[in-house]
C-alpha cells in the first residue's frame, strides 16, 4: 500500500451558518446588492465551513499546518508550497440567507508527479455543501503541492510584456485591478492566512512571486460575477475554473466571456495577454 492511500476516503464535516453580516461584507467586497429574494451570490459557499486552526497551528506559508494524526484531514506531503489550481463546480439550489449549512469534505485521491517544474503532488478533494433542503453545492477541488523555491529563482510570472491584451472575440469584458484591500478583504472572507496574498517579502523571498498573489478562487470569484452581471443571479448550473498563471496585485486583470446557447467559456488575462485563469460554465436551463 502507498504511504498516502490511509488519507483516501477522509473525512470531514463542518457546520455553518449564512448570516446577514458574512452576506453584507460580501456584497461590500464585490460591490453588488442583494438580491431581494434571500439566496445568496453564487461563489459564497467558499467562505462557509472554512478551516479555523488556532494561530499557534498554521504553519511557515499561513496555512494550518499539516500532521499524520488520525485527527488530521489533508496528507503530510513532504513539499511545502501549496495552491489551488482548480474547482469543478455544480450548483444544485441557491444557498439561502440565514439557513444553517453543512459541508462533507472527502479525499478523492493523492497523486504524485514529477515534472519541469519538479515533484509535484495533486490532492483532490470533494466538498459537498448542504443547506436545509438538501444539498446545494457539490465541489471537486484540485490542491496542488511543490518543492520549495530556490533562492534565485527567477521571481515569477515575468513581467509584463509590450503586448496587450486583445479583446476581440469575446461578448462580455470587464477590466479592473485587484488591489491590497480586495484580496485582504477575500482573506478575511475565507478566513485564508496564507502569507503570498499579503506578506510581499514573503511572497518574494520564499516562494519567489513577482509581487503579492490574487487569490484563484479569487479570480473565480470575479468571473462568476461577470456571469451574474450578463445572466442574473443564480444563473448557472455549473462552473470549472483553472489556473494557468499567477496573476499580480495592482495590475490589470481582464475578465471575458462568450457562450453560445446555454454553454460558456470564460478568461482571465493579464494587461499584456498572458493567460490567468481558464474556465467554463454551463447555464441552467430557462423554462418557458
Amino acid at each position: 500500500m502507498r504511504i498516502w492511500d490511509r488519507w483516501i476516503g477522509r473525512e470531514e464535516i463542518r457546520k455553518d451558518r449564512i448570516d446577514h453580516a458574512l452576506v453584507a461584507r460580501w456584497l461590500a467586497t464585490f460591490d453588488c446588492v442583494a438580491s431581494g429574494d434571500g439566496t445568496v451570490p453564487q461563489g459564497l459557499h467558499w467562505c462557509l465551513c472554512v478551516p479555523d486552526a488556532a494561530t499557534a497551528q498554521l504553519g511557515p506559508d499561513g496555512h494550518p499546518a499539516r500532521d499524520d494524526s488520525p485527527q488530521g484531514f489533508l496528507p503530510p506531503v513532504p513539499l511545502p508550497r501549496r495552491m489551488w489550481a482548480s474547482s469543478k463546480v455544480d450548483f444544485f439550489a441557491p444557498l439561502q440567507l440565514g439557513e444553517a449549512v453543512t459541508r462533507t469534505s472527502r479525499i478523492q485521491s493523492i497523486t504524485e508527479k514529477s515534472g519541469g517544474s519538479g515533484q509535484l503532488f495533486f490532492v483532490d478533494v470533494t466538498h459537498e455543501t448542504f443547506g436545509e433542503a438538501g444539498i446545494a453545492v457539490r465541489e471537486i477541488q484540485s490542491i496542488v503541492y511543490r518543492e520549495a523555491a530556490a533562492p534565485d529563482a527567477t521571481l515569477s510570472p515575468p513581467k509584463n510584456g509590450v503586448g496587450s491584451f486583445d479583446a476581440e472575440g469575446w461578448s462580455k469584458h470587464r477590466m479592473l485591478i485587484p488591489s491590497e484591500p480586495l484580496l485582504f478583504r477575500f482573506s478575511a472572507l475565507t478566513f485564508n492566512s496564507h502569507r503570498i496574498h499579503y506578506d510581499l517579502p514573503y511572497a518574494q523571498g520564499e516562494e519567489r512571486y513577482r509581487g503579492l498573489i490574487v487569490h484563484g478562487p479569487l479570480t473565480a470569484t470575479l468571473l462568476l460575477d461577470l456571469a451574474r452581471r450578463e445572466y442574473g443571479d443564480d444563473a448557472l448550473a455549473h462552473f470549472s475554473y483553472r489556473g494557468l498563471s499567477p496573476a499580480i496585485c495592482g495590475e490589470a486583470l481582464h475578465l471575458v466571456m462568450r457562450g453560445k446557447g446555454n454553454d460558456i467559456e470564460m478568461a482571465a488575462f493579464a494587461a499584456d495577454g498572458r493567460q490567468v485563469t481558464a474556465a467554463t460554465a454551463q447555464r441552467k436551463q430557462q423554462h418557458a
